[in-house]
Protein backbone atom coordinates (compact mmCIF):
# COMPACT_ATOMS: atom_id res chain seq x y z
CA UNK A 1 0.00 0.00 0.00
CA UNK A 2 1.31 3.21 -0.86
CA UNK A 3 2.69 5.59 1.91
CA UNK A 4 0.93 8.95 2.34
CA UNK A 5 3.31 12.11 3.10
CA UNK A 6 1.93 15.72 4.29
CA UNK A 7 5.15 18.31 2.95
CA UNK A 8 4.78 21.77 4.02
CA UNK A 9 6.73 24.44 1.87
CA UNK A 10 6.39 21.64 -0.60
CA UNK A 11 6.27 24.08 -3.64
CA UNK A 12 9.90 25.74 -3.46
CA UNK A 13 13.34 24.44 -2.14
CA UNK A 14 13.51 21.51 -0.19
CA UNK A 15 10.27 20.86 -0.02
CA UNK A 16 9.53 20.53 -3.86
CA UNK A 17 12.70 18.43 -4.04
CA UNK A 18 11.44 15.77 -1.67
CA UNK A 19 7.62 16.15 -2.70
CA UNK A 20 9.31 14.98 -6.03
CA UNK A 21 11.20 12.16 -4.62
CA UNK A 22 7.83 11.21 -3.17
CA UNK A 23 5.95 10.80 -5.77
CA UNK A 24 8.72 9.36 -7.31
CA UNK A 25 8.16 6.48 -5.15
CA UNK A 26 4.42 6.24 -5.28
CA UNK A 27 3.44 8.18 -2.55
CA UNK A 28 0.55 10.03 -1.88
CA UNK A 29 1.38 13.55 -1.41
CA UNK A 30 -0.62 16.50 0.60
CA UNK A 31 1.46 19.30 -0.46
CA UNK A 32 1.04 22.57 1.04
CA UNK A 33 2.10 26.24 0.14
CA UNK A 34 0.83 29.54 -0.24
CA UNK A 35 1.69 29.69 -4.18
CA UNK A 36 -1.43 28.90 -5.88
CA UNK A 37 0.39 28.65 -9.14
CA UNK A 38 3.31 26.47 -7.89
CA UNK A 39 0.63 24.18 -6.37
CA UNK A 40 -0.74 23.81 -9.60
CA UNK A 41 2.64 22.89 -11.27
CA UNK A 42 2.71 19.85 -9.37
CA UNK A 43 -0.14 18.38 -10.17
CA UNK A 44 0.86 18.79 -13.51
CA UNK A 45 3.40 17.18 -13.32
CA UNK A 46 2.25 14.03 -11.13
CA UNK A 47 0.34 11.40 -11.85
CA UNK A 48 -3.52 11.82 -11.45
CA UNK A 49 -4.82 11.29 -8.03
CA UNK A 50 -1.29 11.29 -6.68
CA UNK A 51 -1.18 14.99 -5.12
CA UNK A 52 -3.69 17.09 -3.20
CA UNK A 53 -2.60 20.45 -2.91
CA UNK A 54 -3.27 22.58 0.31
CA UNK A 55 -2.96 26.51 -0.45
CA UNK A 56 -2.57 27.76 2.97
CA UNK A 57 -1.10 30.43 5.42
CA UNK A 58 -0.01 27.77 8.38
CA UNK A 59 -0.27 30.95 10.52
CA UNK A 60 -4.16 31.42 9.65
CA UNK A 61 -6.55 30.55 12.63
CA UNK A 62 -7.95 27.51 10.69
CA UNK A 63 -4.97 25.79 9.90
CA UNK A 64 -4.91 23.07 12.49
CA UNK A 65 -8.25 22.22 11.34
CA UNK A 66 -7.75 22.50 7.52
CA UNK A 67 -4.85 20.38 7.71
CA UNK A 68 -6.59 17.72 10.11
CA UNK A 69 -9.30 17.28 8.07
CA UNK A 70 -7.39 16.73 5.04
CA UNK A 71 -5.13 14.16 6.80
CA UNK A 72 -8.31 12.77 7.51
CA UNK A 73 -9.64 12.81 4.36
CA UNK A 74 -6.48 11.12 3.15
CA UNK A 75 -7.26 7.83 5.44
CA UNK A 76 -4.04 8.67 7.00
CA UNK A 77 -0.50 9.64 7.42
CA UNK A 78 2.98 8.11 7.15
CA UNK A 79 5.78 10.80 6.81
CA UNK A 80 5.13 14.34 8.03
CA UNK A 81 8.09 16.73 6.49
CA UNK A 82 7.70 20.15 8.78
CA UNK A 83 9.40 22.29 5.98
CA UNK A 84 7.75 25.39 6.10
CA UNK A 85 9.69 28.59 7.19
CA UNK A 86 11.84 31.98 5.95
CA UNK A 87 14.81 33.47 6.93
CA UNK A 88 15.21 36.61 8.73
CA UNK A 89 19.22 38.02 9.18
CA UNK A 90 19.65 41.22 10.96
CA UNK A 91 21.28 42.87 13.97
CA UNK A 92 19.03 41.45 17.19
CA UNK A 93 18.30 45.49 18.32
CA UNK A 94 17.51 46.37 15.27
CA UNK A 95 14.80 43.53 14.10
CA UNK A 96 11.21 45.28 15.48
CA UNK A 97 9.26 43.71 17.30
CA UNK A 98 7.02 42.83 14.89
CA UNK A 99 9.53 41.16 12.40
CA UNK A 100 10.54 38.78 15.57
CA UNK A 101 7.11 37.87 15.95
CA UNK A 102 6.60 37.11 12.73
CA UNK A 103 9.17 34.59 11.84
CA UNK A 104 8.26 33.34 15.58
CA UNK A 105 4.67 32.57 14.47
CA UNK A 106 5.79 31.54 10.73
CA UNK A 107 9.00 29.04 12.25
CA UNK A 108 8.09 28.23 15.64
CA UNK A 109 4.11 28.59 16.22
CA UNK A 110 3.09 27.44 12.67
CA UNK A 111 5.38 24.05 13.24
CA UNK A 112 3.30 23.45 16.35
CA UNK A 113 0.08 24.37 13.88
CA UNK A 114 1.21 21.50 11.78
CA UNK A 115 2.45 18.62 14.72
CA UNK A 116 -1.05 19.07 16.55
CA UNK A 117 -2.75 18.46 13.11
CA UNK A 118 -1.10 15.30 12.34
CA UNK A 119 0.45 13.28 15.33
CA UNK A 120 -2.71 11.53 16.07
CA UNK A 121 -2.55 9.93 12.45
CA UNK A 122 1.16 9.61 12.77
CA UNK A 123 0.99 7.55 15.78
CA UNK A 124 -1.96 5.21 14.54
CA UNK A 125 0.66 4.35 11.62
CA UNK A 126 3.56 4.36 13.65
CA UNK A 127 4.67 6.84 11.59
CA UNK A 128 7.95 9.54 11.07
CA UNK A 129 8.26 13.18 11.86
CA UNK A 130 11.16 14.98 9.77
CA UNK A 131 11.41 18.38 11.36
CA UNK A 132 13.44 20.99 8.88
CA UNK A 133 16.34 23.19 11.02
CA UNK A 134 19.45 24.49 10.02
CA UNK A 135 23.02 24.04 11.04
CA UNK A 136 22.22 27.36 12.82
CA UNK A 137 19.78 25.59 15.40
CA UNK A 138 22.67 24.61 17.10
CA UNK A 139 24.86 28.08 17.78
CA UNK A 140 24.21 31.51 15.88
CA UNK A 141 26.32 34.00 13.73
CA UNK A 142 26.01 38.08 13.64
CA UNK A 143 23.18 38.99 12.08
CA UNK A 144 21.41 35.24 12.72
CA UNK A 145 20.24 35.38 16.46
CA UNK A 146 16.06 35.54 15.56
CA UNK A 147 16.31 32.91 12.98
CA UNK A 148 18.76 30.76 14.91
CA UNK A 149 16.37 31.47 17.84
CA UNK A 150 13.48 29.97 16.08
CA UNK A 151 15.51 27.03 14.14
CA UNK A 152 16.62 26.15 17.85
CA UNK A 153 13.20 26.14 19.41
CA UNK A 154 12.36 24.06 16.72
CA UNK A 155 15.67 21.93 17.88
CA UNK A 156 14.25 21.59 20.98
CA UNK A 157 10.59 20.94 20.62
CA UNK A 158 11.70 18.22 18.41
CA UNK A 159 14.36 16.95 21.08
CA UNK A 160 11.11 17.01 23.87
CA UNK A 161 8.86 15.19 20.90
CA UNK A 162 11.19 12.45 20.63
CA UNK A 163 10.94 11.57 23.89
CA UNK A 164 7.42 11.56 24.23
CA UNK A 165 6.56 9.86 21.74
CA UNK A 166 8.93 6.89 22.00
CA UNK A 167 6.29 4.40 23.72
CA UNK A 168 4.35 5.20 20.20
CA UNK A 169 6.41 4.17 17.79
CA UNK A 170 7.03 7.42 15.86
CA UNK A 171 10.53 8.41 15.26
CA UNK A 172 11.61 12.18 15.02
CA UNK A 173 14.30 13.85 13.21
CA UNK A 174 15.73 17.10 13.12
CA UNK A 175 17.38 17.77 9.31
CA UNK A 176 20.14 20.49 10.25
CA UNK A 177 21.18 21.80 6.49
CA UNK A 178 24.15 23.65 5.84
CA UNK A 179 24.47 26.23 2.88
CA UNK A 180 23.17 25.33 -0.13
CA UNK A 181 21.68 26.57 -2.82
CA UNK A 182 17.89 26.91 -2.73
CA UNK A 183 15.74 29.98 -3.23
CA UNK A 184 15.83 30.90 0.84
CA UNK A 185 19.35 33.08 0.01
CA UNK A 186 17.52 35.10 -2.61
CA UNK A 187 14.36 35.36 -0.09
CA UNK A 188 15.56 35.99 3.34
CA UNK A 189 14.78 39.04 4.77
CA UNK A 190 17.48 41.31 5.85
CA UNK A 191 17.33 44.73 7.82
CA UNK A 192 20.43 46.12 7.43
CA UNK A 193 22.72 47.30 9.99
CA UNK A 194 23.37 50.53 11.56
CA UNK A 195 27.07 51.77 11.97
CA UNK A 196 27.24 50.09 15.75
CA UNK A 197 27.01 47.43 13.77
CA UNK A 198 28.31 47.60 10.54
CA UNK A 199 31.72 45.71 12.33
CA UNK A 200 29.42 42.75 13.31
CA UNK A 201 26.78 42.29 11.56
CA UNK A 202 27.38 44.09 8.40
CA UNK A 203 30.84 42.24 8.30
CA UNK A 204 28.54 38.97 8.50
CA UNK A 205 26.27 40.14 5.65
CA UNK A 206 28.75 41.48 2.98
CA UNK A 207 30.96 38.37 3.59
CA UNK A 208 28.16 35.97 3.22
CA UNK A 209 26.86 38.04 -0.39
CA UNK A 210 30.30 37.46 -1.56
CA UNK A 211 30.53 34.12 -1.56
CA UNK A 212 30.85 32.32 -5.08
CA UNK A 213 28.33 29.44 -6.23
CA UNK A 214 30.23 26.89 -5.68
CA UNK A 215 30.26 27.46 -1.56
CA UNK A 216 26.10 26.77 -2.13
CA UNK A 217 25.86 22.84 -2.37
CA UNK A 218 23.25 20.78 -4.13
CA UNK A 219 20.19 21.00 -2.38
CA UNK A 220 19.61 17.59 -3.78
CA UNK A 221 21.49 16.55 -1.15
CA UNK A 222 19.57 17.34 1.06
CA UNK A 223 16.50 15.69 -0.24
CA UNK A 224 18.29 12.52 -0.67
CA UNK A 225 19.20 12.30 2.83
CA UNK A 226 15.18 13.23 4.04
CA UNK A 227 14.31 10.51 2.02
CA UNK A 228 16.94 8.17 3.33
CA UNK A 229 16.31 8.83 6.83
CA UNK A 230 12.01 8.25 6.71
CA UNK A 231 12.74 4.56 5.32
CA UNK A 232 15.20 3.93 8.41
CA UNK A 233 14.56 1.60 11.11
CA UNK A 234 16.41 3.57 13.88
CA UNK A 235 17.12 7.01 12.56
CA UNK A 236 19.12 9.59 14.08
CA UNK A 237 17.63 12.96 16.47
CA UNK A 238 19.48 14.48 14.27
CA UNK A 239 20.97 14.76 10.79
CA UNK A 240 23.52 17.62 9.62
CA UNK A 241 23.72 17.58 6.04
CA UNK A 242 26.71 19.27 4.12
CA UNK A 243 30.25 19.41 5.03
CA UNK A 244 30.03 23.39 6.25
CA UNK A 245 27.17 22.11 8.64
CA UNK A 246 29.11 19.25 10.20
CA UNK A 247 32.28 21.17 10.66
CA UNK A 248 30.97 24.41 12.43
CA UNK A 249 28.37 22.34 14.61
CA UNK A 250 31.31 20.35 15.62
CA UNK A 251 33.16 23.36 15.85
CA UNK A 252 30.65 25.25 17.82
CA UNK A 253 30.30 21.89 20.09
CA UNK A 254 33.75 21.86 20.89
CA UNK A 255 33.76 25.46 22.11
CA UNK A 256 30.79 24.94 24.23
CA UNK A 257 32.40 21.76 25.83
CA UNK A 258 35.75 23.86 26.57
CA UNK A 259 33.85 26.55 28.04
CA UNK A 260 31.88 24.48 30.18
CA UNK A 261 35.24 22.69 31.10
CA UNK A 262 36.81 26.08 31.92
CA UNK A 263 34.21 27.38 34.12
CA UNK A 264 33.01 24.21 35.99
CA UNK A 265 34.35 25.33 39.39
CA UNK A 266 32.85 28.52 39.25
CA UNK A 267 29.34 26.47 38.87
CA UNK A 268 30.11 24.45 41.93
CA UNK A 269 27.44 25.45 44.60
CA UNK A 270 28.81 27.17 47.65
CA UNK A 271 28.53 23.95 49.83
CA UNK A 272 30.57 22.07 47.31
CA UNK A 273 33.33 24.30 47.28
CA UNK A 274 33.38 24.63 51.25
CA UNK A 275 34.01 21.37 51.46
Amino acid sequence: MASTWLITGATSGFGRLVTERALATGAHVIAVGRRRDRLAELVEQAPAGQVTTVELDLTAPDAQAVLADTVRAAGGLDVLVNNAGYGLFGSVEQISAEEARAIIDTNVLANLTVLRATLPALRASQGRVLQTSSLIGQFAWPSSGLYAASKGAVELISEALAHELTPTGVKVTIIEPGTFGTEFATNLQVVLPNDVYAPTVGKFLNDFSALPPEAFGDPNAVADAIMTVSTLEEPPLRLAVGADAVENIRASLRSRLAELDRWESLSLTPARQAA
